[in-house]
């Protein structure tokens, strides 16, 4: 979905190494290279310190499996506890989507009651926001990161998650009102008007998606598609609403040109002017 979609490791890493050096301070490991990780008792402190070195080395893999050493030889320690919490970043960094996931639900599931399960709720849903494709294809990566953004900013208000959180929701929601627009556009090419008009009212009638930068050219669609099926007073009204909310948008000049050539002259002149862009966009 482009790459303003996207958010930064980088940011979403520092909410998790804060909450690592929080929980510990932890002392500097001498060895340069990584020992086989055969199973052998090891001091829990070296076990750890060495996987958050292999962090800040960017070596998320061997990082990943000095972490899981932690909670095989002590299962049920802060340590472990803490060694999730860097699984879920280290397979994060590593676009190892799936596997953040299902560490993350095993935080949640043992540890629900703890101040990190926040990270964990949190990187579960954005692990899924990192995921969405394309308003062409399939929406579950869109809805299940939609439905894990608002547990977040339902569980955690007024956190830093909570806060990210409302930003990311406000960008699915846009994302999910392109897709009802993307398949309303479809099916008025294919000449199937009601099936248009369906999916462009879906994005007007939906509160959540009438903040997005769809909502205008729905408006407009709507106008275009209710003109077709000779509901001339259902278009003008829609006319009305577009000039009302938008009228400086390049859509209501496309739609106040439209009803002027089919004799419905709305009342409220457009402020901006039409653009020669938009007739690549319109249907037809």
């Amino acid at each position: 979905m482009g790459s303003s979609l996207l958010v930064s490791k980088f940011r979403s890493g520092l909410v998790l190494l804060a909450v690592a050096c929080v929980a510990m301070t932890m002392s500097a490991c001498a060895g340069k290279t990584r020992p086989k990780l055969a199973y052998e008792e090891r001091p829990v402190e070296a076990l750890y310190n060495t996987g958050y070195e292999r962090l800040q080395q960017r070596r998320w893999t061997d990082a990943v499996d000095y972490f899981q050493e932690v909670e095989r030889q002590h299962p049920y320690s802060d340590w472990a506890r803490r060694s999730i919490l860097m699984q879920i970043y280290a397979y994060y960094q590593n676009n190892n989507y799936a596997e953040a996931i299902a560490a993350a639900d095993r935080f949640i599931q043992l540890f629900p009651g703890n101040p990190s399960a926040a990270y964990a709720f949190y990187m579960k849903a954005v692990c899924n926001f990192e995921q969405i494709t394309d308003v062409g294809r399939d929406q579950g990566y869109a809805n299940a990161a939609l439905s894990g953004l608002r547990d977040v900013a339902r569980r955690y208000p007024g956190t830093p998650y909570a806060q990210d959180a409302a930003v990311k929701i406000d960008m699915v929601n846009d994302q999910l009102a392109g897709k009802e627009m993307n398949i309303g556009r479809y099916y008025q090419r294919a000449n199937q008007p009601l099936a248009a008009l369906n999916r462009y009212k879906a994005v007007i009638a939906n509160p959540d998606f009438q903040r997005t930068s769809h909502t205008p050219e729905a408006l407009y669609r709507l106008v275009e598609v209710n003109l077709q099926l000779g509901l001339k007073e259902e278009a003008t009204r829609n006319g009305a609403v577009l000039g009302y909310n938008y009228p400086g948008s390049p859509w209501y000049a496309e739609a106040y040109a439209l009803l002027t050539e089919n004799g419905h002259t709305p009342d409220k002149a457009p402020e901006g002017k039409r653009e020669g862009w938009l007739h690549r966009l319109i249907p037809g």
